[in-house]
């Protein structure tokens, strides 16, 4: 395989300017077509971005032979069934983030790829992003001294402007997302956690619908502690005024602290040596790092830059935290 020809399914929000557009940025790679179940929408995506195809059935495009593979960006219910129908039709697939619904749902597609001639990413695109690689840079150099543990507050009022608009809620619907706000903004944080730190060792946690304004749980708590040494606590609330909203993780050593927020753009290091920031221009598609990653993956030219067994232990631990 020389070159990628991508095929998007569910072109909503995430793929308008997040994703989508890298497609066609990144070397050796096509955007051929998109699907949505809404023809007008669909089309009206196709010819803004100036993609040539357009379906309104995600098996028309999975059966197209020109595409050889897919970027998945529908809601978490639909994951497993759309991934599993792409394995089967010999396409590559990154995955959109939560993997799917539950850790349940994580397995069958890694029990799907095993013999299978697929290659699949989630798209955890964090990892590549500039500030979280200076974090882990600034982690592996011991810049703190021996790590002791880490700590993340995730507190929004019930309208989150860290949420992505979409034309329905589906993100508060469990049925659908597998949770709340928690299931859509957690895997980016716990994602980095177990990037940074590596395999847990022990894992716990509980969760409430405290508002009671919609189905899904509204607040999260979780404890780790790695098989590294490294602990870990965070809370997930999203009841509180929008005055105390707050998007932080702090992550302590033996010799200082590193701070930053998931959704920013700037690093803090403060230790006994030196005191530091780090700050970064924000990208116009915050997935094309991971995207090219992806690509190179795809293409053979370098190791998968976040596996479906990365996926499935993500979700193993939000599983935990909402039990």
């Amino acid at each position: 395989m020389e070159k990628l020809v991508w095929g998007i399914i569910g072109c909503g929000d995430v793929a308008e300017v997040k994703s989508g557009p890298a497609f066609q940025q990144i070397k050796d790679s096509e955007l051929l077509a998109v699907m949505r179940r809404d023809t007008e929408k669909a089309r009206d995506f196709a010819k803004r971005h100036n993609v040539p195809v357009w379906y309104d059935n995600a098996e028309e495009l999975l059966n197209d032979t020109r595409i050889n593979a897919v970027y998945i960006a529908t809601p978490p219910s639909t994951h497993v069934e759309l991934t599993l129908k792409a394995i089967k039709a010999g396409k590559n697939v990154y995955l959109e983030k939560p993997m799917a619904k539950n850790s349940q749902e994580c397995a069958k597609i890694i029990k799907a790829l095993d013999g299978s001639k697929s290659k699949l990413t989630v798209a955890h695109y964090r990892r590549k992003l500039p500030a979280f690689l200076k974090v882990k840079e600034l982690l592996e150099k011991k810049s703190i001294g021996e790590l002791r543990f880490a700590n993340i507050k995730i507190l929004q009022p019930p309208k989150s402007d860290l949420v992505a608009d979409s034309d329905e809620n589906w993100r508060i619907d469990p049925t659908i997302s597998g949770g709340g706000y928690f299931n859509d903004l957690a895997p980016h944080q716990i994602d980095l956690m177990y990037h940074f730190f590596g395999e847990t060792q022990q894992v716990e946690g509980f969760s409430s619908n405290q508002n009671t304004s919609y189905p899904a749980d509204d607040i999260v708590n979780g404890i780790i502690r790695f098989k590294n040494g490294v602990h870990f606590s965070g809370i997930w609330c999203f009841n509180v005024s929008a005055a105390d909203q707050n998007d932080e993780c702090i992550i302590y050593g033996s010799k200082g602290a590193i701070s930053f927020s998931f959704f920013g753009d700037k690093v803090i290091l403060k230790s006994k040596d030196r005191s530091e920031e780090f700050n970064f221009e924000p990208l116009p598609h915050v997935q094309q790092p991971m995207i090219r990653a992806t690509a190179d993956y795809f293409l053979g030219k370098s190791k998968n830059p976040c596996s479906a067994e990365d996926g499935l232990a993500v979700m193993r631990i939000m599983d935990r935290f909402c039990s």
